[in-house]
């Protein structure tokens, strides 16, 4: 037996389809971190107060909810699932090199709106693929696909903020979609080549009564849906970190751009420590006791960040809070896989996702309104207590895994 197999319970050739879609989410996350490091100097040349700003982020969420419903039943019904992935990189790049075009906030925003929707287009997809193709390593799988949004969302602020400190911030949102638009045509060249039977369940599509049947079953769901709760909250603290860490460290630390993708890196660095390592003790000792584990710190890490006052200090507390609130990320989608028929993958995947960004919507614009009322140090304390919500929520759930 190799070493891949033994640590990972797949071979060399069966690990590089999950690298590979892992590298896709991977880009997805670039287009997205790239966007977040570029707000504080989008929002300058815009002059957009914090509410504003958080509103403009608000339209991203807005988008990737619309598209959010319209991609897992296009995932179920057509079986395409290597060309949605590829469709959701080629729209996220384009709107990516265009920002810095745009004339105005509302073409801004109508460019924010096309990464928010590749962005939710991009999972059902992805993770349904993954979820039938390596259904007894679906953690590992999983937490894999994680890894790479992991890369992304940890290399893209550190690029971005490299050449924030050579060009502008228009030149950044330009050469940044290059990357994206390498891994668009190595996920076509190397997956779209593979037959659809080697696919397994992910190689079909199913009839709209077939879907319409199935989905009904999966949304009346208790623990589905308590599970979708669970992952909203968390995702909406996620999405509340990534608009307030920026703005926090560039107008209450005055951190130079460079220090602020540092950051924003170190938070991505401690879960791609961890993802690998909870996906796979996940297959092994259950979805839930990880879970917990992670969102337990999560909670004690936002609120400790407020009290660290110099760069150092507040970067190690960014590590430990990335440790574990984006390790937990791939075990949450492998347990909602593992409550689903395989082939309503790509919906029960809409249906968390549509969740997380239902909840996402709100934490822009309220941590915003929060933040120019009392202060930005006040909206991490919400950030807090919207995580122990999550702690509360997944404590109620089953850690029983279904055939």
């Amino acid at each position: 037996m190799s070493l891949a197999e033994r640590l990972t319970g797949l071979s060399a050739r069966d690990n590089t389809p999950i690298a590979i879609v892992g590298l896709g989410h991977g880009a997805t996350h670039w287009v997205a971190a790239t966007f977040y490091l570029l707000l504080p100097s989008l929002s300058t040349a815009l002059g957009l107060d914090y509410a504003a700003t958080g509103l403009l982020v608000s339209v991203l969420h807005v988008s990737a909810f619309v598209a959010n419903f319209g991609s897992g039943p296009l995932t179920d019904m057509t079986g395409r699932r290597v060309a949605l992935q590829v469709a959701s990189l080629l729209m996220g790049a384009a709107a990516l090199a265009l920002l810095g075009f745009a004339g105005g906030l509302l073409a801004v925003a109508a460019l924010v709106a096309v990464i928010g929707a590749s962005n939710n287009l991009w999972h059902p997809p992805a993770i349904s693929y993954l979820s039938a193709r390596f259904p007894g390593q679906r953690g590992w799988a999983l937490s894999v696909h994680a890894l790479g949004a992991g890369l992304g969302d940890a290399v893209a602020p550190l690029a971005a903020g490299a050449m924030l400190a050579a060009l502008t911030w228009e030149g950044v949102a330009l050469y940044s979609c290059l990357p994206v638009l390498a891994v668009a045509a190595a996920l076509a060249m190397f997956l779209g080549r593979a037959p659809a039977a080697s696919h397994g369940d992910a190689g079909k599509g199913v009839d709209f009564g077939q879907y319409l049947a199935g989905i009904a079953a999966v949304v009346k769901d208790r623990a589905v849906l308590g599970l979708c709760l669970m992952s909203a909250f968390r995702a909406m603290t996620q999405n509340g970190l990534l608009v307030f860490l920026p703005l926090y460290l560039a107008h209450e630390m005055k951190v130079s751009p460079l220090m602020m993708g540092v950051a924003l890196a170190a938070l991505q660095v401690g879960g791609l420590i961890a993802t690998p390592i909870a996906g796979r003790l996940s297959d092994r000792v259950g979805r839930r006791q990880v879970v917990l584990a992670g969102l337990g710190v999560s909670t004690l890490a936002i609120a400790a960040l407020t009290l660290l006052g110099n760069e150092l200090s507040f970067i190690a507390g960014v590590s430990v809070l990335g440790f574990a609130l984006y390790a937990i990320r791939p075990v949450v989608h492998s347990w909602m896989m593992d409550l689903t028929p395989s082939h309503l993958g790509g919906s029960a995947t809409s249906l968390m996702f549509g969740a997380q960004t239902g909840l996402s919507i709100l934490a822009p614009v309220v941590g915003g309104i929060v933040a120019d009322a009392y202060g930005l140090v006040v909206t991490f304390y919400v950030l807090a207590a919207s995580m122990l919500v999550t702690n509360l929520i997944a404590w109620s759930l089953p850690n029983a895994k279904r055939a």
